[in-house]
């Protein structure tokens, strides 16, 4: 990479973006390649509007890079529907159209899709130090791969392989109802249904949803909340072994075991589940040895269907800009 690339005129390079409810991330990458050392972080809470970030952008990447060029193909995964002009996110206040951000960027195409898909574009590209399995048994070539995870929101997806490559299935299965399996869980949905009125499988099963299931708690047995963030939530249960705390971190894991395994099953996903987004790998170990599993396999006459599917916990950080890479190479 090269002095002569960066000072060619005819350098052609790519922009990539995972964007999510919290954060920014993108990727200045050579044409042709997937990743690249030059990534760039910003958050959402920073900038007013999504302009204001990309406005500034180009500027901080020449000043990396060196290229001075506009991006010759960009590719955006954004944390909400892709397929209409204006793209408004689900969980923050950003919104921008495809045509202006075209513009801004000055590149010649420009594709915009579902995080979800990117993400299921980057587990193809995984290797096994990426991967953490959660048990089952070695996944059967060829079945349907379901795809879930946990960050400001709760993204799922689908990845269906054949013999020529793979097609992936993008959808908002986050945003699927919460269904309880127990009186607690219930109880917590109850609760906030006051406050959302129809509770989606998002509203617990995310960065927010574990605040969500902390405060609910905490009222239906009417104690004062002491924490305000799901980071302290999670700090809370894994180092002062708060009680509210480890209540609602066991909900939690054992509530993606049971969308999990619904997924499984719906997908017939004998190629195997995996885990991605930020969320659990900040409480890894503490999932592991969690009632995941058992939730993911506890469906009645169908836990001999569930057993052997394995589910994989992706440990790699910037999934996401693999992905929304390796989407345009498939273009």
């Amino acid at each position: 990479m090269s002095t002569i690339l960066e000072g060619s005129s005819n350098l052609r390079w790519n922009l990539v973006a995972d964007i999510g409810g919290t954060n920014a991330r993108f990727s200045a990458v050579l044409e042709g390649q997937l990743e690249s050392e030059y990534e760039f972080h910003h958050s959402v809470e920073e900038y007013p509007e999504f302009a204001g970030l990309i406005g500034g952008l180009l500027t901080e990447i020449a000043a990396a890079t060196g290229w001075h060029s506009p991006p010759v193909n960009a590719c955006f995964a954004v944390a909400c529907p892709a397929d209409t002009e204006v793209i408004a996110f689900t969980n923050s206040h950003w919104e921008f159209t495809k045509t202006s951000l075209k513009q801004a960027l000055g590149c010649e195409n420009l594709s915009v899709i579902n995080d979800f898909e990117a993400v299921a574009h980057g587990i193809t590209e995984l290797q096994d130090d990426d991967l953490v399995q959660v048990g089952g048994q070695p996944p059967i070539a060829y079945k349907a791969i379901g795809i879930l995870g946990a960050g400001t929101g709760l993204g799922v997806a689908g990845l269906v392989q054949h013999a020529d490559g793979y097609y992936v299935v993008d959808t908002e299965g986050g945003h699927a109802d919460y269904a309880p399996i127990d009186e607690i869980q219930s109880a917590v949905v109850n609760c906030l249904r006051e406050t959302y009125g129809r509770v989606s499988l998002e509203r617990l099963l995310s960065g927010k949803g574990l605040l969500n299931i902390y405060t609910a708690l905490c009222t239906i047995e009417g104690v004062d909340a002491i924490f305000t963030t799901p980071a302290e939530v999670v700090a809370g249960a894994l180092d002062t072994a708060d009680a509210k705390a480890l209540q609602t971190l066991n909900m939690f894991c054992e509530g993606m075991g049971s969308a999990a395994g619904n997924l499984a099953l719906t997908f017939g996903a004998k190629g195997g589940i995996y885990i991605a987004g930020g969320v659990i790998p900040r409480f890894q170990e503490f999932f592991i040895n969690s009632g995941f599993r058992s939730k993911f396999e506890d469906k009645g006459r169908f836990v001999s269907y569930l057993q052997p599917i394995p589910v994989y916990l992706v440990i790699r950080s910037n999934l996401g800009l693999l992905g929304a890479a390796k989407k345009l190479q498939k273009i």
